[in-house]
């Protein structure tokens, strides 16, 4: 038996100001582009099984055209493949958080595909010798045991959540899934195999248990993505074939909806505001066939806020035009030693440390890192005054604080 798996496909994620002629998103027409490549590429397999581990949508009240994008390809996958099984679970960004709300896959239960949302169930074919135990990421439900059942000769497990020490330690604070287990709870050894759905990234979990990834770049990290699929030597985003019977296995790379580029960062330590501009100038260049339509990001390191205001924004704005979105991370340099030996200095105060804090952090690529500064500094401002107006210390309690 040959399946085909794919997870977190964030139908209507829409991103950035770009839309299209009709008037939508740019990036949520590129996320129904990168689907229906994929469910192109499902039709091309011809698999008997068809596994969709999870957020399927990116919002649990999705736009009218992410839900019918999701119809249409859903009809045509089963009108191309209509012996095959197509099952799918519901994942984080898809259960609603009260239960009389209704999730919207069950839309498709019309269309042929068993949806399982609010509680684990256990499906079973025995026209296909076949059983699987689907679990959703619903907050409040009842985790079944993880076994498989012995009386069928195929046994899978679809399930969206997280594994413990699986995930880096830079995604997982970003999108934390309902369900999390160890990997003793999941037992992949006692499966057939094991279709995972939340992180973004093609990961094996152990020989038999994977994480398909998403099918295109709608994690607050994607940037880091990006960096751990270099790492890994991956494709990009993709789909998984497995055969149950061979244990054949093989990562289907899609092609990108949307290039993304991240350029190689500039150490601008001692530039000046023109020696910046020609570096920033020399990197735009360097992207093979331009920075049109793509989104490109490009960080600086040690640059002064007077140099910032200095640099030529005119060269910025038509960057910002060519690309679909260009991103230019400006990061000021290090000025405060936090701890050291010798004499002392200035010890940081609460305002430093925010300051420091919110600098460094890492943050999704639309977000203004100067203006998520600014704002955090305005809102300890008002904590401040409150708490003078009340008689106490402003910074009272605070050297605990990192």
């Amino acid at each position: 038996m040959r399946l085909v798996h794919l997870s977190d496909l964030h139908l209507g994620f829409r991103q950035y100001q770009r839309l299209t002629p009709a008037g939508i998103n740019q990036r949520e027409a590129d996320v129904a582009l990168s689907f229906r490549r994929a469910i192109d590429r499902t039709i091309e397999l011809r698999p008997e099984l068809v596994l969709i581990a999870g957020d399927v949508f990116h919002t649990v009240r999705p736009s009218n055209p992410a839900i019918l994008a999701a119809f249409q390809q859903f009809v045509r996958l089963r009108a191309a493949l209509p012996d095959a099984l197509v099952v799918m679970v519901a994942g984080n960004h898809d259960a609603p958080r009260t239960r009389e709300t209704g999730c919207i896959l069950r839309l498709f239960r019309e269309t042929g595909v068993e949806v399982v949302d609010e509680e684990a169930q256990r499906l079973t074919y025995a026209d296909r010798n076949l059983s699987i135990l689907a679990v959703p990421d619903t907050p409040g439900m009842t985790r079944p045991k993880l076994e498989p059942d012995p009386a069928w000769k195929y046994n899978v497990l679809l399930l969206h959540g997280e594994i413990a020490g699986v995930l880096p330690k830079e995604a997982t604070p970003l999108d934390r899934a309902a369900v999390e287990i160890s990997r003793e709870e999941l037992g992949a050894a006692r499966w057939d195999y094991v279709a995972l759905g939340h992180y973004h990234v093609y990961r094996a979990v152990e020989a038999n248990a994977y994480y398909s990834g998403s099918i295109d770049y709608t994690s607050a990290n994607a940037w880091g993505e990006l960096v751990e699929e270099r790492q890994a030597r991956i494709g990009g985003k993709g789909i998984i074939e497995r055969d149950l019977d061979t244990g054949r296995h093989h990562f289907h790379a899609l092609p990108a909806s949307r290039d993304m580029v991240d350029l190689p960062s500039v150490n601008a330590r001692g530039m000046s505001a023109a020696e910046l501009d020609a570096a920033i100038r020399a990197a735009v260049e360097s992207v093979p066939g331009g920075i049109d339509d793509k989104i490109v990001r490009l960080v600086a390191r040690d640059v002064p806020r007077h140099v910032t205001r200095e640099l030529d924004h005119k060269a910025l704005r038509e960057y910002k035009r060519r690309a679909t979105h260009f991103h230019l991370d400006t990061r000021r340099p290090e000025i405060l030693r936090q701890s050291a030996s010798g004499s002392a200095g200035r010890r940081p105060s609460l305002a430093d440390t925010v300051r420091d804090k919110l600098r460094t952090r890492l943050l999704p690529s639309d977000v203004d890192r100067d203006a998520l500064v600014a704002l955090g500094l305005r809102y300890l401002e008002e904590a401040d005054a409150i708490v003078a107006a009340q008689g106490a210390s402003p910074l009272e309690g605070s050297e605990g604080l990192t």
